[in-house]
């Protein structure tokens, strides 16, 4: 069974070079929280070289985004549990109650094992102009809104968010759904392709439960320098 993170930060290896993500994995053993591996990775490497970035103990982030048919998805979140073991891993808060409720249920059947089901609402990338170009006229909070509530009345764990809805979704959601939140960039740090950001003290003062940081960490010169800097300005 893998171990509780024993901090809120998560480090996203967002690439598909089994070396570097092993090295860097490797580096910041036991300063990070956990690590968060996606689609990039998983699709190069599948659940062996996830497996052998993480080990059996460190908590993981699978971070696939599943979004498909209620039970295609719901045997995908059983695959991936008995392949990986993840602490928590992620679905399309878009696919709807039924694709939600099928994935939660899934999980459920692993007991204490069970990972958290994570509903993505809006992608960090995406701005309102994004969001009106796809055919929803909701702005971007209004949207995340909406769609974490769909999560929670369906089972979901919490939900996958931007800094500028903490606040919002804890006043909405209560202090027990799960709120884990990408598009965090250290003071200074290059926002990349997010667009709607906070620092990381910032997101855990307005109620975030873990924090989701790649290349403010991975692009560093001295990774576990970086992390040691990120954990500092949280304590």
């Amino acid at each position: 069974m893998r171990q509780i993170p024993s901090s809120p930060v998560f480090t996203a290896i967002d690439k598909n070079d089994l070396t570097l993500a092993k090295k860097v994995a490797g580096s910041i053993e036991g300063l990070t929280g956990g690590i968060k591996l996606g689609k990039e990775f998983f699709t190069a490497h599948g659940p062996a070289g996830v497996l052998d970035v993480v080990g059996s103990r460190t908590p993981l982030f699978l971070d696939l985004k599943f979004h498909d048919i209620p039970n295609t998805v719901a045997g995908a979140v059983r695959a991936a549990t008995q392949a990986m073991s993840p602490n928590m891993m992620t679905i399309h808060a878009s696919g709807g109650p039924a694709m939600i409720r099928a994935a939660s249920d899934a999980a459920a059947e692993f007991g204490a094992s069970a990972p958290w089901i994570l509903a993505v609402t809006v992608l960090t990338s995406m701005d309102q102009a994004d969001l009106t170009a796809t055919g929803v006229d909701a702005s971007p909070e209004d949207q995340v809104l909406r769609l974490a509530a769909l999560a929670q009345e369906n089972g979901a764990t919490g939900v996958i968010c931007s800094p500028l809805e903490i606040a919002a979704l804890r006043r909405e959601c209560g202090p027990d759904f799960k709120l884990v939140v990408p598009g965090i960039r250290p003071v200074g740090a290059d926002h990349g392709d997010q667009k709607r950001v906070k620092t990381p003290d910032e997101a855990l003062k307005d109620g975030a439960d873990y924090l989701v940081i790649g290349r403010p960490i991975t692009q560093a010169s001295d990774p576990a320098q970086a992390v040691r800097d990120i954990n500092e300005s949280l304590a």
